[in-house]
């Protein structure tokens, strides 16, 4: 996990859902960049909760949510681990959002 000085925009719909610059990108081997964006920095009314959970073993319990933006949704497009656990405790109040369920996910200098 490290913080990321780049600017971190995710879109859905043609509305931007998250804009920041204080993003945390998680790098595991074999998986893509995942950028936990802090709430924040997104439009938390364009994103609902859902019932979907997931565990991880090593960051805990997520949270799902669907995000809608112009009358078009993607369910459980976003998550969060909103108690994770103590050595993933950074991430706590952030979202990352799945690259196939949104628009992009866009990363520019800041």
């Amino acid at each position: 996990m490290t913080p990321n000085g780049r600017r971190v925009r995710v879109r859905f719909n043609g509305k931007i859902i998250a804009d920041t610059t204080r993003s945390l990108t998680l790098t595991e081997a074999g998986y893509r960049p995942v950028h936990y964006i802090p709430r924040a920095d997104a439009d938390m009314s364009a994103l609902a909760r859902t019932d979907h959970r997931t565990h991880c073993p090593y960051k805990g319990d997520a949270s799902y949510f669907t995000v809608a933006a112009g009358g078009k949704t993607a369910e459980n497009a976003a998550w969060s681990y909103e108690q994770p656990f103590p050595a993933m405790a950074e991430i706590k109040d952030h979202l990352a959002f799945y690259p196939s369920r949104v628009d992009a996910i866009e990363e520019a200098a800041a």
